[in-house]
């Protein structure tokens, strides 16, 4: 059951449930000053009355006046792990009341920055009102202050007054706006026309190792802070392997004795946990289980025989919430996913290209494809009848459904198992986690967008964004 607590204090300051027999006696003076407060409270009402008519009067004629009579509704906002929804919250000029709603699992709570005013820790099913009036317009930061909760993604707008002013104060996810719809297009025009838009930065290219004499396939990866462009002018603090997002992807054979030596040059301990990858119980990477975390400044050096086929992650698992949707994570692939003999006779047989696609929707990083935002994001081409292999790996927070506009895919793997039968599909839903391989033949010409199909995470008012890229097929 969800309860609601509102922030303001009981104006009675008498408990509402106490019962007239419980109350204390002297009720004879309190009857005199009850009449006298109700009297006054009516003068103070039909003064009020008079005003607001007067008001009313002064913008007869326009809508103006009657919408700066009426309170605005409270403004709903969910809280979960780890997100706000809506994410931007638009409120008129004068500000308004939020009414926050916790329908996560933990404990949450929601900070107006740099006001401070604040809800107070919520619990899970708990519901508390946000008392924002007399706000000054202009744009704030919408954060849970739980620790880690923020670099998880717990964050969001708040857009008082401006276009606020005007915009519906609901409570729909979509980002709401007042341009025209001339305005809107050329928004839309204009970005699309910038992809692919340059940033600096490449990630998730094979990494190549140094064959040691024993035949041994060492890979030397190094765990840092740098400053990564996921779009253009957007500069945010990556924590990476060897300087990209995502990291290196990794490619061996079954049977390869692979050593993957790791030195921490972060602010904090780390550890690399080969997800999907079957290793020894003392290779897991997770600390103080396994190993014993790699502080900083140390190496720390993992050593295993390849057992594929895999398709799978190496990523952090230590401050994994921070570590991760920061960009510590990459592809680790174990021999080649086998076609099944269904799509062999109908022309999958052979592979023309190979595409990682890693999914992300939170910390630093936020929604992306590749470590980088639409106009950013890296197109993709193929010739009709090519067919295409791509490994989807989803390291956020939540669940993407991954829709290329052509042609039907078939999905051969999950999470790197081969399937008896594959499974048609335009939309897949990747979870947090998992992974898919998925075969795609096109049979037209043209560009083909390419997205995540929660609809938020592609497009707005001012056109893509975020998690959307193009596959370009040529006759």
């Amino acid at each position: 059951m969800i309860t609601e607590e509102r922030l303001l204090p009981n104006p009675s300051g008498e408990p509402p449930d106490t019962p007239p027999s419980n109350r204390p006696s002297g009720h004879g003076d309190k009857a005199v000053l009850g009449w006298l407060a109700f009297t006054v409270a009516i003068v103070a009402l039909f003064a009020a009355f008079w005003a607001m008519k007067d008001r009313g009067d002064e913008g007869s004629g326009s809508s103006g006046g009657a919408a700066a009579a009426t309170a605005a509704a409270p403004v709903s906002v969910g809280m979960s792990e780890f997100k706000f929804s809506p994410a931007m919250v638009m409120l008129p000029t004068g500000g308004g009341v939020l009414q926050v709603t916790n329908t996560g699992s933990g404990v949450h709570n929601l900070e107006i920055q740099p006001s401070g005013r604040t809800t107070g820790d919520i619990q899970p099913g708990q519901t508390k009102q946000l008392d924002l009036s007399g706000l000054s317009d202009g744009n704030y930061t919408m954060i849970c202050q739980i620790a880690g909760h923020a670099a998880s993604g717990m964050t969001g707008s708040l857009m008082v007054g401006g276009s606020a002013s005007s915009a519906a104060a609901g409570s729909a996810g979509a980002t709401e706006t007042t341009m025209s719809w001339q305005d809107m297009d050329a928004a839309m025009e204009a970005v699309a026309k910038s992809f692919p838009a340059a940033t600096q930065g490449h990630g998730g290219d094979q990494l190549e190792p140094t064959v040691l004499a024993d035949g041994t396939k060492e890979f030397d990866l190094t765990a840092e802070v740098v400053k990564w462009e996921v779009s253009p002018g957007k500069l945010v603090d990556a924590w990476t392997y060897n300087g990209v997002v995502p990291a290196p992807a990794i490619h061996v054979q079954s049977g390869d004795k692979v050593r993957l030596v790791l030195t921490n040059k972060l602010p904090e301990s780390t550890v690399i946990h080969f997800h999907g990858i079957q290793v020894p119980n003392s290779m897991d990477g997770v600390d103080p289980y396994t190993q014993d975390p790699v502080q900083p400044g140390q190496t720390y050096t993992y050593e295993f025989v390849a057992k594929g086929p895999a398709v799978g992650i190496y990523h952090s698992h230590h401050d994994a919430q921070t570590q991760v949707p920061n960009g510590l994570f990459g592809a680790f692939l174990i021999d080649e996913m086998p076609v099944p003999q269904k799509l062999i006779d109908q022309g999958y047989g052979t592979v023309s290209q190979h595409i990682n696609m890693v999914l992300n929707d939170a910390g630093t990083i936020g929604l992306s494809l590749n470590g980088k935002s639409f106009p950013a994001t890296e197109p993709y081409k193929a010739k009709v009848g090519d067919v295409i292999e791509v490994n989807y790996f989803n390291e956020g927070l939540m669940a993407h459904p991954m829709h290329l506009h052509q042609p039907t895919g078939w999905i051969i793997a999950k999470d790197g198992v081969p399937l008896d039968e594959p499974i048609p599909g335009d939309t897949i839903n990747v979870a947090p986690g998992e992974r898919y391989t998925v075969l795609y033949k096109p049979t037209e010409a043209g560009v083909w967008a390419w997205h995540c199909h929660i609809l938020n995470h592609a497009e707005g008012p001012d056109g893509m964004f975020g998690m959307v890229t193009a596959l370009i097929v040529e006759a």
